[in-house]
């Protein structure tokens, strides 16, 4: 068996297995140079170890520890009564409350499943608490929750720049309006549903003048954060890098001295889960530098992509049609990072030849994935909505799920041919 046959074939029985992606990605690259036989499998291990090796990566564990201070700090439960006390009276009005702290949330945290249980947690019993329908309820959360990587920063977009070399800051600024577009779109379907169905929050008042100064006034150092993290990044003071070590200097500040939430003792609890969750991430990354290397080394992504051309003939909208088709599919059963890692190399010479813009194509590629975060079977979006609750995750791919499902399809079409509100904030800057 060659090394290329042996390499898919591996990796497609490996994952069909129920293999963690992590071992499923780094044992295919191990099992094809053994079938090849004519590299030292000691290869494998020093790409996996050269793959982690990125001043860059280091964003990740660092975002993942902000977002668990913001998480634990007491900043969910202040932008969620800063959205309720404007939005909570309107028909579906906790749940549109539950997109837009989602949206908040996630330019905080840069992650999707930590975004679902910080928001969902609180607001899921909320919702059931006023006689929300539990589908809805949960598929709500799931579905808002994958706006946490669309708005910067976001970790998918520092794999997808680790991948093709974009620029950081140019694809978190990107991510701005396409963020903004999906939470009101979302916020709309959530509206219409709650209105048809009476979804209402009968203790909801109209707050006074001091009430709705005072929900600012305490959500002012939450939404502080993007603000100094991605103008220190615009304004040259420092790297998205090191803007992930201030994010989690400013989480501490936040949570220990300002809302007093976090205590000591807590951060050593948070720092190991946090911990764990980036070994998890930085695992995947590695195995998929070390699968991208044999790939490399056998010429395929330069196979592949002339397929591609020959399919879709040199068409941009043929090529770009077919990429949102495969990685709809692929979002569904692969970890996002692992995706984005494996993929966009592939597809980075087509995309160069056709002279697609790279952050617009980035930003495909980036909600693409996300949409895949609420798609089973991986879906883990659906997994921390389900564990939330304790029902089961086919309990939330319901009637309200498919309705944002194909809502956010649409909107990613949308974006995919119409290039404009990814692109105009990057060209504003001159990025």
């Amino acid at each position: 068996m060659t090394t290329t046959s042996m390499l898919f074939t591996s990796l497609v029985m490996l994952l069909a297995l129920g293999v963690p992606i992590a071992y499923a990605l780094s044992g295919a690259a191990l099992l094809a140079v053994i079938a090849g036989g004519m590299i030292t499998p000691m290869v494998v291990v020093q790409r996996l170890f050269v793959g982690m090796d990125s001043f860059t990566l280091m964003a990740i564990p660092f975002f993942m520890i902000a977002g668990v201070l913001m998480e634990t700090g007491g900043v969910s439960k202040r932008l969620i009564r800063l959205c309720d006390v404007f939005i909570g009276g309107l028909p579906g009005g906790l749940a549109i409350v539950t997109i837009i702290a989602s949206a908040f949330f996630g330019a905080l945290t840069g992650s999707s499943p930590a975004t679902v249980a910080a928001v969902g947690g609180i607001m899921v019993p909320t919702m059931m608490k006023m006689k929300y329908d539990e589908k809805f309820s949960l598929a709500t959360a799931a579905s808002a929750g994958y706006l946490g990587i669309i708005i910067p920063p976001s970790i998918a977009m520092v794999s997808f720049s680790l991948a093709t070399g974009a620029s950081i800051g140019s694809l978190f600024m990107a991510g701005f309006i396409p963020g903004i577009i999906l939470a009101l779109s979302l916020s709309i379907v959530a509206y219409v549903i709650g209105r048809k169905m009476q979804f209402v929050n009968h203790d909801w008042k109209r707050p006074t003048g001091k009430e709705a100064v005072r929900a600012v006034w305490d959500a002012i150092p939450a939404l502080l954060m993007p603000v100094i993290i991605l103008g220190g990044i615009y304004g040259g003071i420092f790297t998205p890098t090191e803007a992930a070590a201030v994010a989690i200097f400013y989480g501490l500040i936040v949570g220990m001295f300002i809302y007093r939430e976090l205590k000591i003792k807590d951060l050593f609890p948070l720092f190991m889960r946090a911990s764990v969750s980036s070994a998890k991430v930085m695992f995947i990354i590695a195995g998929a530098m070390a699968l991208g290397f044999i790939m490399t080394r056998e010429m395929i992504p330069v196979r592949i992509s002339e397929a591609i051309l020959n399919i879709s003939g040199g068409s941009v909208i043929l090529f770009l049609l077919l990429v949102n088709l495969m990685l709809l599919v692929v979002g569904t059963f692969m970890e996002t990072n692992a995706a984005i890692l494996i993929i966009a190399p592939v597809l980075l010479p087509v995309v160069n030849q056709l002279n697609i813009n790279l952050i617009h194509f980035g930003l495909i590629m980036v909600i693409n994935l996300g949409i895949g975060m609420i798609t089973p079977p991986l879906g883990m979006n659906l997994v921390v909505a389900s564990s939330i609750s304790g029902a089961p995750v086919k309990r939330i791919i319901n009637k309200y799920f498919m309705t944002y499902l194909f809502v956010s399809i649409g909107i990613l079409f949308l974006f995919t041919y119409w290039p404009e509100p990814i692109l105009f904030l990057p060209r504003l800057l001159g990025r």
